[in-house]
């Protein structure tokens, strides 16, 4: 039910910021969970942050905790990641996904997008 379509990555500086826009088709977005991912190349896809449809809730993990912080605006259709004090092991490609629940795992999630790449140079 619902299509997500990834933006706003691109080359940084560390310690430089970029926000991350997901947006979403489907008229049940409200209704779905939405979790940022991110795979670094040669490497496994990784659980970087969560809200709940509503937004009332949301958990990310210690690695962007205080630098990381996941928002979303139903009446946009959009979720957002906004990145600051980046550093070069955030390089990767993030992905938004959207799910039925809250969860850190990826194959809980139901529909994702395309993926968008971030790098941030030393």
């Amino acid at each position: 039910q619902v299509q997500l379509v990834e933006s706003g990555g691109g080359l940084v500086q560390a310690g430089g910021s970029l926000r991350l826009s997901c947006a979403a088709s489907g008229r049940t977005f409200s209704s779905y969970a939405v979790g940022w991912f991110r795979q670094a190349p040669g490497k496994e896809r990784v659980f970087v942050a969560m809200i709940s449809g509503s937004g009332d809730y949301t958990y990310s993990t210690d690695p962007v905790k205080g630098r990381f912080t996941i928002s979303r605006d139903n009446a946009k259709n959009t979720a957002y990641l906004q990145m600051n004090s980046l550093k070069p092991e955030d390089t990767a490609v993030y992905y938004c996904a959207a799910g039925w629940t809250t969860a850190t795992m990826p194959n809980s999630y139901m529909y994702w997008g395309q993926g968008t790449q971030v790098t941030v140079s030393s």
